[in-house]
């Protein structure tokens, strides 16, 4: 069966890639709104005097808001519950949110009242008189609601035959809705005082107060009737629309609108495929600096990575977001992290027996590598779930796709790159050459650190001196300058635009000042594509307002372009701000379990405050920095928790494997050895990653810049932190709660009895 294994391994990677390229060419990806342009509102259900807002009664409002969206006349609009009380509406193309907000956001609470009388001009509703003002502002005592919306089977506007023009809403009532219109009418013939009017309500105002015919008093009422008033041809439309879909069952507030250009979404796209082309070259040329002809066929990989990824993708018919598309280029570097784990400890095999060749090294590279990069792969999943759980908007995509990503880059790693470099290490030239296969020596820098390498554990007390007073001045950085929390956790409208006439920032401060708004933090920003934008940011405004910010800016800066538009309502940015707490928690509590399960509680401890150490130094730096902590922030943040453990579990597991070798060594030596053991692993992998991120950090707009800056910061603070802070912390506790002794035996419990071999190797690299 061992023999047959590269055979079915083979077919296996042609056939992935056979099949992800059938799905490439016959589908196409779905792309967030953040990409394509158009506006998306996120509704909450809010309980109403007779209904309870619950996943009913949402399903219920959906499906009433489904037909007001299509009667805008919206290109493939989308509308999704999400959780019990929350509705999310995407609109494709649609640039001015007002259009939507006036026929979605409304409640269209319907409701049909007989007049009961005119009411004096002070006259205000009590509890059992309700009094509003009809069209023309006269005040009306109205009689309880007889029909409500929901008796309402459709409403049409037209123009009557001979009307020279005149527009009325024709109503037709279903059967439930015609029993209580009969009554109605029935009541308003009857009170010849007031008129024989009716009232329609929509929203607790008189939109209609018409008197009802005779020859409708006639007849009794009937199943349909018509509106007349001063309508225009665009105001019956609009009350036709809200009387056709019907009252919802509960009333709904927008607690999140989001709008983004079309050419903002373009640019992105162009941009970030611009870094993963130049950030996959530049990756696969120090691959293959470092590893030669491995390190090609590993390159090759790369490129059968992204075509499984974007399979994958239209496979699960997930939708790619401008931060999902940093998962994918993130999840890069952690194939080439996978690949750099075999390669490393095949040159150790290597080097032990080259006689046996170059196949045995890298089948052992293989395989000894398997659990240490499953350890690596689980920590990044497990950032990406928390992300889809409990991150919003576009970042959740971030989640989707970084879990594609690593998926699609085991298979890469371990399925596709071993079937070429398996082949690779078989030819005649490679093995009567195996120095060029990359895999024959283990360098200069690890004979250096292996033979005269520095004692780092004997300095265990100053780095962690370093650590501390590293983490009082990130301290001093929050408390002095505070964090600048995004509009995401604070609630508020971030405006985006992009202007033919540059403007300077302070000249554009001023314009917004003069329009109304002197709270506006007004600031400069760069685009996708380059170019300065300006931003502004406000506490909660309406989409007029928002629409005189953009005209004021328009009469000093030529033409004027909204690229984005975000608006969070406070407890929407409240919930947020809890769930990026409650994610941070949850990651290192999930962390520290994960590895004291794999390890003593003394190393899961040490790995967590060395984790924590660089997240507190990441987010210190941008609080001095000023830099915005919003969503795009906590994804860099929780890849960083998952990225960090990735290094710090390659030396535990050295540091393991030496342990279980011989136990009577000194844990300084120990642990020391493990750390020079692991520095080229530990280096290549974050210099692979590195190029990535560089990439987008130069060609990203600034969410996508921030997001790839942050994690730069993590990965360099992180190695560091690794190599000094980690081990240090762990020889620390290790010595003050030794492994326990049986006091009846006096034996060492051995931590290591339940390891596998394959565990104890799974570091080695």
């Amino acid at each position: 069966m061992s023999n047959r294994a590269p055979l079915w391994r083979a077919i296996a990677a042609f056939a992935t890639i056979a099949i992800c390229l059938f799905l490439a060419l016959s589908s196409s990806a779905k792309l967030g709104l953040d990409l394509k342009g158009g506006t998306q509102i996120v509704l909450e259900t809010k309980d109403s005097e007779r209904v309870k807002a619950n996943a009913e009664s949402t399903d219920l409002a959906l499906e009433i808001l489904r037909g007001r969206v299509d009667a805008l006349g919206v290109s493939e609009p989308t509308l999704a519950r999400s959780g019990e009380k929350r509705i999310i509406v995407e609109l494709p193309g649609l640039q001015d949110p007002r259009e939507a907000a006036k026929v979605i956001g409304q409640t269209a609470q319907l409701s049909f009242h007989e007049v009961q009388r005119v009411a004096a001009p002070d006259e205000k509703s009590t509890d059992k008189q309700l009094v509003l003002a009809d069209e023309t502002g006269e005040k009306l005592a109205l009689g309880p609601t007889l029909l409500d919306g929901t008796g309402v089977k459709n409403a049409v506007a037209t123009t009557p035959e001979g009307s020279l023009g005149e527009w009325v809403v024709n109503v037709d009532f279903n059967k439930a809705g015609s029993s209580g219109w009969k009554e109605l009418v029935n009541t308003a013939c009857a009170n010849t005082a007031a008129g024989n009017r009716v009232a329609i309500v929509l929203d607790g105002k008189v939109i209609s107060s018409p008197g009802v015919v005779p020859e409708l008093c006639q007849q009794g009422g009937g199943n349909q009737t018509s509106i007349s008033g001063s309508f225009t041809q665009a105001s019956a439309k609009d009350l036709s629309i809200l009387i056709k879909g019907g009252a919802l069952p509960v009333p709904v507030d927008v607690i999140e609108q989001r709008t983004v250009g079309p050419t903002l979404g373009q640019s992105a796209i162009d941009a970030s495929i611009e870094a993963a082309i130049i950030g996959i070259i530049l990756t696969g040329l120090f691959i293959v600096f470092v590893y030669r002809m491995v390190g090609f066929m590993a390159t090759i990989a790369l490129g059968a990575y992204a075509l499984i990824a974007y399979g994958l993708l239209v496979w699960l018919g997930a939708t790619l977001t401008l931060p999902g598309l940093a998962g994918f280029v993130l999840a890069v570097g952690l194939a080439i992290d996978a690949n750099v784990l075999v390669f490393e400890r095949a040159r150790e095999e290597y080097a032990d027996r080259p006689e046996a060749g170059l196949a045995p090294a890298l089948n052992t590279g293989f395989n000894k590598a398997w659990s240490a990069i499953l350890d690596s792969n689980v920590t990044t999943l497990l950032a990406a779930v928390l992300l889809f759980f409990l991150a919003s908007g576009p970042v959740k995509g971030f989640g989707v796709t970084l879990s594609i990503g690593v998926i699609a880059s085991m298979i890469s790693a371990l399925i596709v790159a071993r079937v070429l470099t398996e082949w690779l290490v078989r030819q005649s030239f490679v093995r009567n050459k195996p120095g060029v296969s990359g895999l024959a020596g283990t360098g200069r820098i690890r004979k250096w650190l292996n033979e005269n390498g520095p004692d780092l554990m004997r300095r265990s007390g100053l780095w962690i001196g370093i650590t501390l007073a590293v983490a009082v001045v990130s301290i001093g950085g929050i408390l002095v300058r505070g964090l600048n929390l995004g509009v995401e956790f604070t609630g508020g409208r971030l405006l985006e635009f992009s202007t033919s006439q540059s403007i300077d920032v302070e000249d554009a401060r001023e314009v917004v000042s003069k329009a109304g708004f002197p709270s506006a933090v007004v600031q400069a920003s760069s685009g996708t594509d380059g170019a300065e934008n300006i931003t502004v940011r406000l506490d909660q405004i309406t989409n007029d307002e928002a629409v005189e910010i953009q005209e004021a800016l328009g009469a000093v800066a030529g033409s004027v372009e909204k690229q984005r538009d975000e608006l969070i309502g406070p407890s929407l940015g409240k919930e947020l701000r809890n769930k990026a707490l409650i994610a941070f928690a949850i990651a290192i509590a999930a962390q520290m379990l994960y590895l004291a399960w794999r390890f003593r509680w003394t190393f899961a401890a040490a790995a967590v405050l060395s984790m924590s150490s660089v997240v507190l130094t990441v987010v210190g730096i941008f609080a001095w920095w000023g830099k915005p902590i919003d969503g795009v922030f906590l994804a860099a943040i929780l890849s960083i928790i998952g990225l960090a453990v990735n290094d710090t579990i390659v030396v535990f597991d050295r540091i393991r494997e030496h342990t279980a070798e011989d136990r009577k060594r000194p844990l300084r030596e120990v642990v020391n050895e493990a750390i020079l053991q692991t520095i080229p692993r530990t280096i290549n992998t974050g210099l692979g990653a590195m190029f990535i991120l560089a990439a987008l950090a130069v060609l990203g707009g600034d969410s996508l810049k921030d997001f790839a800056i942050a994690l730069l910061m993590g990965l360099s603070i992180g190695i560091l932190s690794t190599i000094f802070t980690a081990s240090a912390v762990a020889v620390v506790l290790e010595e003050r709660w030794p492994v326990d002794l049986d006091p009846g035996k006096k034996k060492v419990v051995d931590p290591y009895a339940n390891i596998s071999a394959a565990g104890r190797e799974s570091g080695s690299a």
